[in-house]
């Protein structure tokens, strides 16, 4: 994750990207290679999941901001289940098939366009979420294929804070990231 402030980067970026991250409302991410740094670790028939807390924060800010969220994976486990529901996740979809299907859907039953939809994902199948989105983010371990694809591409590898960057500049992006960073927006 990037030691500068969120409000510093932010500066850093077009200011047409910073308008597009100021209107999301709908932010949909693949897990595995996303949120997760994209292992499988099996203990006997459980599969396990590691996720990152700064990414968790991240998107407990983007819920109490208003931002409706939504995971959409083409895997799935008893883990993925119990972190998005920790975390408030609106809309859970595992082993979802098309996946600007999926989003397509999600869009209409939150009645959100695509103009105000962010999609991140990391590898090939999360492309199909580009195609549903007004702006697509990659981490910085995504394939290249899908960072040349990307809006932006985080300097955070998945698993590791990619999610809590993109968090933190969508927050400055709307003028909350000085309350959130002062603990007000816990």
């Amino acid at each position: 994750m990037s030691m500068l402030p969120a409000s510093e980067r932010l500066a850093r970026i077009d200011p047409e990207l910073v308008r597009r991250l100021a209107a999301v409302r709908l932010a949909a991410f693949d897990v595995d290679g996303t949120l997760t740094a994209g292992q499988v670790v099996y203990i006997g028939n459980q599969e396990l999941q590691s996720y990152c807390v700064y990414d968790g924060q991240g998107l407990a800010w983007l819920r109490k901001a208003g931002i409706t969220l939504a995971w959409i994976t083409g895997r799935g486990c008893a883990s993925t289940e119990r972190r998005a529901q920790e975390l408030g996740v609106e809309y859970l979809h595992m082993r979802s098939g098309p996946k600007e299907t999926v989003l397509r859907d999600v869009q209409e039953r939150a009645g959100i366009d695509s103009d105000a939809t962010l999609a991140m994902g990391d590898d090939l199948p999360d492309l199909a979420m580009a195609r549903a989105a007004g702006l697509f983010v990659a981490p910085a371990s995504a394939r290249l294929e899908v960072q040349e694809a990307a809006d932006f591409v985080t300097g955070a590898e998945a698993g590791s804070g990619a999610v809590r960057e993109l968090a933190e500049l969508l927050l400055a992006a709307r003028g909350l990231w000085d309350a959130a960073a002062g603990g007000l927006v816990q």
